[in-house]
Order: C-alpha cells, then structure tokens, then sequence
C-alpha cells in the first residue's frame, strides 16, 4: 500500500532539485568517468590532527559510551563561550546562552520547531539555503521570502515589509557570508536587524556557519557583538567548515537565553546528545586549534582564485566572494535560456563538471549555480579547462 500522499509534512515539500544532478553523477562515475564535482559544500580536507587524536584517546574511556548531554557537556559549552570572548569579545553564561548542537542543521530546524507555530511568520532572504525556507514549513510557520540581490536591498525590503504588514515578523532568519550568493555583511547591517527586531518584537536567528571562511582579510562579524542582541537574538555556528568536521556533526548555538531554553527542551525529548569523544574532541579544538582554522580558510582562498580566473580567462565572467566556501555566478549569457537544472546538467554530460543549480535555493536563484571550493587546485584547473572547451562549442 503506497502511504506517500498521506504524509503531512513530506505533502509539505517540494522535489529536491539537487537529486536529479546527483542521480546523473552517480551514473557518470558508475561508468568510470572523472567527475570535479563542486556541487555540495562538503569539506575534502582533514581534520586537524590534535581534534582526531584527542578522540581516540577519549573514545578509550569506557566512561564516555554512556549517554551525554543533550544540551552539550559543560566544558564544551564553557569553550564555547570562551571562543566568543577572544574572537568577538562577547560575555556568554554558557549555563543559559549556550547549547551544543548535532550540527547547524539540528539547531536550526529544532529551534524552529520550539519556537513557530502556525500562522508565525519568519522573513528569509530569496535565494537561501533550503533549511531556512522548508524548516520554516515544517514547523508550520509561515515563510515570507525577500529577495537579497545585495544586503543592503534585502535590508530595505524588510524595513518596509514590516512597516507596511498588519502583522510583525516572529522572526527574522538571516544567514551572512551567504549561503549561497556569498554576500558578507558589516556590523552595521546587524545593528539595523536588530533595531528593527525591537522596534516590531521579532526573534532573530542567525546563522553564522561560514563565520571563519573569509577572504582578503575580510573577518565576517557576529550579530552577538551589537548592543542588545542577547534581547532577540540566537546565532549558530558549526564546525563543519572551519575544523573540515562535516562528518563529525558538532555545532552550537548562543545567544537569547529563552530561545536557548526553547531549543534544550525540545531536544531533551529528541536526542541525548553527541558522543562524549566527540564533543571532549572538540573542545580541544576550540581552544587549541585556531592556528589550523587559518591553514583552512587559506586553502579556500587559493581555490578560489584558481577556479575565478580560470573562469574568467575561459570567458565565463565572476568576481571573487569575500566569504564562505563558495562561488555563486550568473550562467553564461549564451545558456541563460536553458534554465540553471539544464545548464547543470549540460555542464555534468559534456565537461564532467558538477555545480549546484541556483533554482535549487529559491525562485530567484534561477539564472545561476553554486561552485563549492571542494576540489584541489589541479582538479580545479581540469573542470576549467572542460569548461572552457564546452563555452567554446
């Protein structure tokens, strides 16, 4: 008996575009092709050498196979906190302001869940990455999407929205450097999130994954760092990318201390936490590994530049990002008709490249893809050069 029509929420979401291009990748490499695929921001390199031992020590403690703490252990919490004072000079009770996550995506999509119902609207920039609009569904909040072709627009967008609504925002879920447009913001941007937050009583919910990839001696800003912040807002950070710890789940989220106890709560009927190795690992990473954090953003740097100029002499035209891991472009003016999931596909049949179709992030992320800074410098000039000769044909 097929039940898929009566699933409440899976009724709720739509196809995922990006399985359609992973499908063909996966029978391109069945077939012994060489696929670059720049397609998901999965970090390729390792962790730090100091985080994998510190696991395997602790791993050998039989005391730590019990069940953890949802809400984190408390040195993890407490380095946490820590963090935020050295680098943002931020205070934070790693008590009430702190909580250990599964990952980004556990904190957002649970926090969204303790905290919208229906009817609760929360404005997103258009394009954005798909937890931030269908988490909002799956809580059976309302997602009202702005369009973001720069900050500052987005910004002006969401002055006037809650000006002109019969309704103020629940919240506000933004997300800088942007995932995926790679947009990067100044503390300035965040003082005005936050003054309208008070002036219209909305939450705010940052999501500060890309916190440390930034480029040119741009240092991305926390919204924790303006002045009455902790009022409305919660922020999210999460290992993955700084540590190249996407396997490992390990995130966290600070900020507004009854939205901190919303998401404990929630996850005390969820889930008891991450293994304890993982989380004493981490710790140690935290406070020890700022240094290999830099080693990482620099390596995505050098890509970056590899992959912008290759495509530029090959006549596909971009600008460098000044943060995150990605790159986010327009699709060549000759292809533009055939849409972004064509034009991914094209790139996958004829040059073996993968990219992630910007339709994928949103309607207004038609007319563009995604390059992920996942693939190493010489892979990187081979999909420019498979390229350059599909651009030529």
């Amino acid at each position: 008996m097929d039940f898929s029509d009566d699933f409440y929420r899976i009724g709720k979401l739509p196809p995922y575009v990006f399985a359609i291009t992973n499908e063909m990748k996966a029978k391109l490499r069945a077939a012994q092709q060489d696929v670059v695929d720049f397609g998901m921001g999965n970090p390729d390199g390792p962790t730090p050498r100091l985080i994998v031992s510190k696991l395997a020590e602790a791993a050998r403690n039989s005391r730590n196979h019990r069940y953890s703490m949802s809400r984190g252990i408390p040195n993890l919490r407490l380095e946490i906190t820590r963090r935020y004072q050295r680098k943002y000079g931020v205070q934070l009770d790693p008590e009430k302001e702190a909580i250990v996550t599964i990952g980004s995506k556990d904190a957002l999509a649970h926090l969204l869940f303790a905290v919208i119902g229906p009817e609760d609207t929360v404005v997103a920039p258009d394009p954005a990455y798909p937890i931030h609009q269908w988490g909002v569904v799956m809580a059976e909040g309302q997602i009202c999407r702005l369009p973001m072709p720069t900050p500052a627009e987005f910004l002006n967008r969401l002055t006037d929205h809650c000006r002109k609504s019969t309704k103020a925002p629940r919240m506000i879920l933004v997300n800088f450097p942007h995932n995926p447009t790679t947009a990067t913001v100044d503390l300035d941007f965040f003082r005005e999130i936050i003054r309208l937050a008070d002036q219209y009583g909305s939450m705010v919910l940052h999501d500060f994954a890309y916190a440390d990839i930034g480029f040119d001696g741009y240092q991305a800003p926390s919204i924790m760092q303006v002045e009455g912040a902790k009022e409305h807002a919660v922020e999210i950070y999460s290992m993955t990318k700084s540590y190249n710890m996407a396997g490992w789940r390990v995130g966290f989220c600070v900020g507004n201390p009854k939205m901190i106890y919303a998401l404990a709560r929630i996850k005390s009927y969820l889930d008891y936490g991450i293994f304890q190795p993982i989380q004493i690992a981490a710790t140690v990473g935290l406070r020890e590994c700022d240094d290999e954090v830099t080693k990482i953003c620099d390596t995505y740097q050098k890509r970056r530049d590899v992959l912008v100029d290759g495509l530029n002499a090959a006549g596909w035209p971009c600008e460098k990002p000044r943060g995150s891991m990605f790159l986010w472009t327009q699709i060549p003016e000759k292809f533009r008709a055939m849409g972004s999931l064509e034009f991914s596909k094209l790139l996958l049949e004829k040059a073996l490249v993968g990219v992630a179709p910007g339709i994928g992030f949103g309607p207004l992320g038609e007319g563009y893809v995604r390059f992920a800074f996942i693939e190493n410098q010489q892979r990187t000039r081979q999909a420019v050069r498979s390229i350059k000769q599909l651009l030529k044909s």
